[in-house]
């Protein structure tokens, strides 16, 4: 399984809080930017030298360019007029507009939060059997029906290189423990079918796909389908819409959050793993509202870390660890809960 080169984008902005603002959003996104400049500055040559896959143009100030009229009628790539001044990164308004100006980039070149870097043949060819957590005596002293419906859920968050890190955990994680999952990983459709195995080869935990009517039962992590968005009824029961998931991710994380927290409340929780973009942070407010906890995969064990950053540097995240400490952290929190 070989994972696709990021495409190249050429950015046009003439305000250079802009070009900061679009080369920081393509960078946490994957995208690959080889050329960042004021029109001002460009010239026919440096059009003509440049090989990227797509232009984005976002002009402030300009209201006619002779440069980008010649660019309309010369590029071979497709040429995309931005979403307009940028919020501030941190604003209410900022995933909105980023939602908005990397739905097109996704329909128009690709995603590269899809990759599954590293491979899931490397998960599936990895013979270590880890060193997995005991289980406290607090907890494996209760009494505990598995396959019970899980009265607690937590979701599992991931995008490049989360295959990698939700393994680690969860092949630390012992099993006995009163909760069930939901996986929700940015991955292209052709590996779901292989996720299931690659991370759950080696755990406790059995990986299993979304099942319509049913619960998520204790011991268990359910994947959320890229093709459909995963519900809840009343119940707790699982509901696979007929429609996709909103733009441009599948899974959305964010409406996977907010579809969490509507139906668990206080009694579910968010780990989000490596990743890019910031998926699931416009719905962090609303899951901590509920009650909900958030936690984040720490950034020196990520193979990208932008996904855990954004949460981090919006306050929303009450706890920071590498797999093994996120799973550490997870049987001490429900330890304190039966005691």
């Amino acid at each position: 399984m070989t994972e696709r080169a990021a495409a190249r984008i050429a950015v046009i902005a003439d305000t250079s809080l802009q070009r900061h603002v679009l080369q920081q959003a393509l960078a946490a996104n994957g995208y690959r930017v080889v050329l960042n400049s004021d029109p001002a500055r460009l010239d026919d040559e440096a059009l003509a030298a440049c090989e990227a896959d797509l232009w984005l143009v976002d002009l402030a100030q300009t209201d006619d360019s002779p440069l980008i009229d010649r660019l309309l009628e010369r590029a071979t790539a497709p040429v995309l007029f931005g979403e307009g001044h940028a919020p501030e990164r941190h604003s209410e308004n900022y995933p909105r507009w980023e939602r908005r100006l990397f739905g097109k980039l996704k329909r128009l070149v690709g995603d590269p939060s899809q990759a599954v870097g590293p491979s899931l043949d490397a998960l599936l060819a990895e013979a270590q059997r880890p060193v997995r957590l005991e289980l406290p005596a607090a907890l494996a002293g209760t009494p505990l029906v598995a396959g019970e419906p899980a009265r607690q859920v937590w979701l599992l968050a991931a995008s490049l290189g989360g295959p990698a890190a939700v393994k680690a955990f969860l092949d630390a994680l012992p099993g006995g423990l009163p909760v069930g999952f939901i996986y929700a990983q940015h991955i292209d459709a052709s590996f779901e079918g292989a996720l299931p195995q690659a991370v759950g080869r080696h755990s406790q935990w059995h990986v299993n796909p979304a099942r319509g009517g049913d619960s998520i039962r204790c011991g268990e992590v359910v994947v959320a389908p890229i093709s459909h968005e995963l519900g809840f009824a009343d119940d707790g029961a699982m509901q696979i819409a007929s429609h996709g998931w909103p733009e441009p991710y599948s899974p959305s994380i964010d409406q996977m959050m907010l579809n969490l927290a509507q139906c668990y409340g206080a009694q579910c929780g968010v780990m989000a793993f490596s990743g890019m973009g910031s998926d699931g942070s416009a719905a962090a407010a609303y899951v901590r509202r509920q009650g909900g906890a958030i936690w984040t995969q720490r950034a020196d064990s990520c193979a990208c870390p932008s996904m855990p950053d954004s949460l981090r540097e919006g306050g929303y995240s009450a706890f920071s660890g590498d797999p093994r400490e996120l799973a550490a952290n997870l049987v001490s929190h429900l330890t304190a809960q039966c005691e």
